[in-house]
C-alpha cells in the first residue's frame, strides 16, 4: 500500500498576527519541526503546499515535492486540492499541519498502521475521543477532497462519512495542541 504525505503550510497567521509557520519552538521553526516529523514516518511520497519560498526551498531540501500555493487566500481547500494533485496515483494521503509542534513521528506511524489494517477507513489522530490532525484519507475519497472549495478542509468529507472514521489515539495529549496565537508558544 502506497501512502503520501501532504504538509499544509499555507496559513496566513491572521490570529497569530504574522507568519506563525516561522515562529520557533525550542529554537526550531514550526514548519521545520513539522517537516522533520513527517519525513521520518516512511511515507512513499511527501509534498509541501505553501506560498512561502523559504518553506518550499526547505521542503525540497528535505525530500518534499514543493508545491507553490498561489491560491492560499482561498483557504485550506486550495492546499488540499494542490497537495492531492501530486498524490492521485497513491492508495491514501495523510494531511498534516505545521502548527502542532509536539506531534511525534511515533503517532504518525500509529495512524499509518491503522490505515494499512483497514485500507478504506479515514484515520485521524485523536485524544480522549476528540479528533485532530493528521488525517489519512483513502483513494476512493480523493474526488470529494478535490471538490472542496473555500476555507473548508477534510473535516467536511469526514462529516459525510462518519461511519468510516477511525480515531487513533496519540501517545500524548500535547501532540494535538496547536499554535493559534503567540501566547500558545508559552
Amino acid at each position: 500500500m502506497r501512502l503520501g504525505g501532504v504538509l499544509l503550510a499555507s496559513g496566513q497567521g491572521k490570529r497569530f498576527g504574522s507568519n506563525k509557520l516561522l515562529a520557533e519552538v525550542e529554537g526550531v521553526p514550526l514548519y521545520r519541526r513539522a517537516m522533520d516529523t513527517l519525513a521520518e514516518a516512511g511515507l512513499h511520497r511527501l509534498a509541501v503546499c505553501s506560498p512561502y519560498p523559504e518553506i518550499l526551498a526547505a521542503g525540497e531540501n528535505s525530500g518534499f515535492l514543493p508545491l507553490r500555493n498561489d491560491h492560499a487566500a482561498e483557504g485550506i481547500s486550495a492546499s488540499v486540492r494542490l497537495g492531492l494533485s501530486a498524490m492521485d496515483d497513491l492508495d491514501g494521503v495523510l494531511f498534516s499541519v505545521c502548527d502542532q509542534p509536539y506531534l511525534t513521528t511515533k503517532s504518525i506511524i500509529r495512524i499509518i498502521d491503522s490505515f494499512q489494517q483497514s485500507k478504506t477507513a479515514i484515520c485521524a489522530l485523536s485524544w480522549a475521543g476528540r479528533r485532530g490532525n493528521p488525517v489519512i484519507f483513502p483513494r476512493d475519497l480523493f474526488g470529494e477532497l478535490a471538490a472542496l472549495a473555500g476555507d473548508v478542509g477534510g473535516g467536511a468529507v469526514i462529516r459525510r462519512h462518519p461511519d468510516r472514521l477511525i480515531l487513533v489515539e496519540a501517545f500524548s495529549p500535547k501532540e494535538l495542541s496547536d499554535v493559534d496565537k503567540p501566547d500558545d508558544l508559552a
